[in-house]
């Protein structure tokens, strides 16, 4: 299609460091969420009552008192759903919407409490007397394991090349474990679904989800109806993370089961304990890991098992774990090498998506056996890793067998390592630290290499609704969903694009089943590179056929009908964009669209553990420069420097945020995010009073984020971009290793601090005490 730029240039097109489209309400405090909307007349509320235990048998289950308490309309259990009570979204029938004979963790919800009010419904839901025969119950992923706890889903194992031959042939092998937290998603706006019934078997859902089509399938599933009888709309979340991928479905659900039982309207929003006990989180790792190396710090061979502690049900957790393999070489080529996985089940609430989807455990558990070598060999990690990236032929090819094409790393490495000044300052903090008694610090640089692509291969793909009026404006609609992220102002940036258009031309509306249908879920990072995709698709069907209706109505050939800002030039003649389309309406020329595109060149066969699973890969780096009071354990972050590689960049104002926001997010989940069950597996930490998300004054005190703006996607993505929003969660991993830089301090470097993570102040205090009784039991170094 013939489109030119003339010196006058659209308004906020790809590109141009466009705002948030809702940033003045979410300032103002003006964007309506789900809570904000006006309720029908008659609506109900909802309140899921909870269970006391971590695993038992339910003996009996008295709810007498609840349904003659004050307000109560309805007391939903188990029995009362209609259709299916399961909300598996891997269909293995493992997750009920409520309860019935058995509780696998605390606080699974077991009946719910439909009310006149919401403080009714939640004051009702406290009186039921459930009586337990109580059973064995494991919150450990090491106990899950000693026990013979099921798998939630089938293990991977990705494996290249003579895995014994090469370790038992390294000159030199080490092995050891890391700990590794989970997160809670701590989304500003909760779950919450309002449903209100419809004709027949027909009900409408408000949900805050990132999959409104699996919400869709759910409540369809639940009802025991099919999925045109259900229409869910979600206009914008107050964030996502993951953690409104799947764990939507149970409350949409419930929702909508009353609201047909009912014939009103019902709302349902738990408090943020209630949220956070019931439902899932990162998923916290295990890894245990055998590595042969030699003297240069070049790595043979790696043999690593992860370990996840995965709840009661499957959930996502086998692509989550699969990912954490696909991850776990990060940036480095491994001659020999096997990794596996084991999706443990335990008495916790069902782990779930979270925002890098097991990569981010993958890549630390990589990370920790760069370090270890590091150590061992007394080196600078970042000598270590370069040693290791991977390279040209022989060296390009990962354990799941893709070939790294488009590597860029040691580009980012070597521009971040010197606009960081990281060698001088890395030598000034090794003599500050030679003479500070109390106060240590440390630096260190971690570089990124993420895939970018939905492991399951079918979810890459995406719609788009696009309507041109008679006046001009321009009507988008797509599958993915706005979560705080920008992605509805990068896809109608593309838009504005392929028009030629000024930004504010165009209207983006709720995303809603009713208008695209089969929707990925926003997630994997590929809200933009799917869904601007198919918004730009959608524009070029509409503007075909306005360069046909211009050609046969001026008789000038097609070639000749170029949009140009605002403007459509028809040879010699120039006319606005919105002349031009009433021109076009007046000729009865379809301006509607619906745009589809699904990503090329990728597969992956799950048996084999060989494919292409990822289009392309993001890449980035990190330095970090941290100060700790060794005899509190306490310490901040001093300085930051990111380099990120966005491709061409669609808005480098949002994706700049889009970092920032991940690197404080990944740091807490790093440092002071904490998980805590008790030992009679309750969740301790389900408030903002016992969880610790990072501070304002936690943030880097010097914060430098920039793009590398040499970069260009070699693939054809939505005008060259990367995909933003999960890569960057990984660049604080030069945090934790800053941390562990400055408490191996305490025994001159010669020990690995072997920091787990979350780490703590208290973590960082005992790695402290624990290398200084190792330093002083250790025999001195030799003498050069």
């Amino acid at each position: 299609m013939n489109q030119s730029r003339s010196k006058t240039e659209i308004k906020g097109g790809a590109h141009s460091p466009r705002q948030h489209d809702s940033a003045h309400k979410h300032v103002t405090g003006s964007a309506d969420y789900i809570d904000d909307m006006p309720e029908p007349a008659g609506t109900l509320h909802g309140y899921l009552g909870l269970t006391d235990r971590a695993h038992a048998r339910i003996v009996s289950l008295d709810l007498d008192a609840v349904r003659q308490a004050p307000g109560v309309v309805v007391v939903l259990t188990g029995a009362d759903v209609p259709g299916v009570n399961d909300i598996s979204p891997t269909g293995r029938n493992d997750e009920p919407v409520l309860a019935t004979r058995e509780v696998l963790f605390h606080g699974q919800p077991v009946f719910a409490v439909i009310a006149q009010t919401r403080d009714a419904a939640r004051r009702a839901a406290r009186l039921a007397v459930i009586e337990y025969e109580d059973l064995p119950h494991i919150t450990d992923v090491r106990e899950a394991t000693a026990a013979a706890y099921p798998f939630v889903t089938d293990p991977l194992k990705l494996e290249r090349g003579d895995i014994e031959g090469g370790l038992a042939a390294a000159p030199l092998r080490l092995k050891g474990e890391m700990r590794i937290g989970g997160q809670d998603h701590f989304y500003l706006e909760g779950h919450i679904a309002l449903a209100i019934p419809g004709e027949d078997d027909e009900v409408t859902v408000w949900s805050s989800t990132q999959h409104p089509s699996e919400v869709q399938h759910m409540v369809a599933h639940a009802l025991g109806t099919v999925s045109n009888a259900v229409t869910v709309h979600i206009r914008r979340m107050g964030g996502g993370f993951g953690g409104k991928e799947t764990q939507s479905n149970q409350f949409a659900a419930i929702a909508a089961i009353a609201a047909k039982k009912l014939n009103r309207a019902v709302k349902i929003r738990p408090d943020r304990d209630d949220d956070m006990i019931i439902t899932g989180k990162r998923h916290d790792f295990v890894v245990d890991y055998d590595v042969g190396y030699d003297e240069s710090g070049k790595i043979h061979a790696v043999d690593a098992a992860f370990a996840a502690r995965c709840g009661f049900s499957s959930d996502l957790s086998g692509p989550v774990t699969d990912r954490a393999l696909f991850h776990a070489d990060n940036c480095y080529f491994y001659q020999d090498v096997r990794l596996v996985s084991k999706p443990m089940m335990t008495n916790t609430v069902s782990n779930t998506a979270f925002r890098g989807f097991g990569g981010p455990q993958g890549m630390l558990g990589g990370e920790r056996i760069i370090e270890e070598v590091a150590y061992a060999l007394d080196r600078d990690p970042l000598e270590i890793r370069r040693a290791n990236f991977y390279g040209g032929s022989g060296r390009d090819v990962t354990p799941y067998h893709q070939t790294v094409e488009d590597n860029v790393i040691g580009q980012i490495v070597d521009e971040l390592e010197a606009s960081s000044d990281y060698q001088a300052r890395r030598a000034e903090i090794i003599a500050f630290n030679q003479d500070s008694p109390v106060i240590r610090r440390g630096i260190a640089l971690t570089p990124v290499k993420f895939g970018i692509s939905f492991t399951a291969t079918w979810y890459n793909q995406a719609g788009a609704l696009v309507h041109v009026y008679q006046d001009g404006s321009i009507h988008l609609n797509h599958g993915g969903t706005e979560m705080g992220q920008g992605l509805n102002t990068k896809v109608a940036q593309v838009l504005a694009d392929e028009f030629q258009v000024d930004l504010d031309t165009i209207r983006i509306t709720a995303t809603t089943t009713g208008k695209v249908p089969n929707t990925s879920a926003t997630a994997a990072s590929s809200g933009t590179d799917l869904n601007g995709m198919a918004a730009a698709n959608a524009a070029e069907q509409i503007k075909a056929r306005l360069v046909a209706f211009a050609s046969e109505k001026y008789s000038v050939p097609p070639e000749q009908v170029v949009f140009e800002p605002n403007h459509v030039r028809v040879g010699n003649e120039l006319m606005a964009f919105g002349d031009f389309i009433k021109q076009a309406y007046l000729a009865r020329i379809q301006l509607s669209a619906a745009g589809f595109y699904k990503t090329p060149g990728i597969h992956w066969n799950r048996e084999t553990g060989k494919g292409r699973p990822f289009y392309y890969f993001a890449y980035g780096a990190a330095v970090s420069e941290v100060s700790v009071d060794t005899l509190t354990g306490e310490y901040q972050v001093d300085r930051v420097d990111v380099l990120h590689d966005a491709g061409r960049s669609l808005n480098p104002a949002l994706d700049i945020g889009q970092i920032e926001g991940a690197f404080i997010q990944g740091m807490g989940w790093l440092t002071t995010e904490e998980l805590w069950w008790d030992d009679k597996g309750r969740l301790r930490t389900h408030a903002p009073s016992t969880y610790k998300i990072p501070l304002a004054s936690d943030r880097p005190r010097i914060f430098n984020v920039r793009l590398a703006e040499w970069s260009e996607n070699r693939e054809p993505t939505i005008r060259r971009s990367k995909a933003v929003g999960e890569p960057p969660f990984m660049l604080p991993i030069s945090v934790l290793e800053a941390l562990g830089m400055a408490t191996a301090s305490i025994a001159d470097y010669r020990i690995s601090p072997q920091l787990d993570a979350p780490a703590t102040p208290e973590r960082v205090l005992m790695a402290v005490e624990r290398l200084k009784a190792m330093a002083a039991d250790a025999p001195p170094p030799a003498a050069d």
